[in-house]
């Protein structure tokens, strides 16, 4: 299962149309609920989807960052979605690729290319914002460790921090 986020996810959705064994689905405007379920429910071999199962938790952090919200609501977010994970209301994609990444706004590119790709960076997958480049990306999957259960690094998100992601990881950083 691949959730494709960024730049024109609709377009892109519908340039995979034709692709075999794979089905593109729309469902960002679902509730996190009936999205996990419809996707669960395909018995196509791979799914593409644009229903991030974090973007709450993801514009609280970006809102924390950009002065915009607090910790609390953040924290808030984070215990919501550990709550649907448990329920199985919702579910996190094998993959993200991110279309168009050179076009994402400030704190939300250190969310998709940091925070959350620190957690497996090849599970997050930058690619260019047209239909070749996505379907290239999706005939070259890398393998990697499977993303680590959210609930072991959700609740500690609000320290990844923008432009510090993975640095205090590093021999010698500051």
């Amino acid at each position: 299962m691949v959730a494709l986020v960024g730049a024109d996810s609709d377009d892109l959705l519908t340039e995979l149309a034709d692709v075999p064994a794979l089905v593109a689905l729309s469902l960002r405007e679902a509730d996190p609920a009936v999205a996990a379920h419809v996707v669960a429910s395909v018995s196509m071999p791979y799914v593409v989807h644009d229903a991030d199962p974090l973007t709450h938790v993801a514009s609280a952090w970006v809102e924390l960052y950009e002065e915009r919200a607090t910790l609390g609501t953040l924290e808030l977010e984070v215990e919501t979605l550990l709550d649907h994970f448990a329920l199985g209301e919702a579910v996190m994609p094998d993959y993200y690729v991110v279309a168009g990444p050179e076009a994402i706004e400030g704190t939300w590119r250190h969310w998709w290319l940091g925070a959350l790709a620190h957690r497996a960076p090849s599970r997050v997958l930058p690619v260019e914002a047209s239909g070749a480049a996505l379907r290239a990306r999706l005939r070259r999957l890398p393998t990697s460790r499977p993303w680590p259960d959210p609930a072991t690094w959700l609740p500690r998100v609000q320290f990844d921090i923008p432009d510090r992601v993975g640095l205090r990881d590093q021999p010698g950083a500051a």
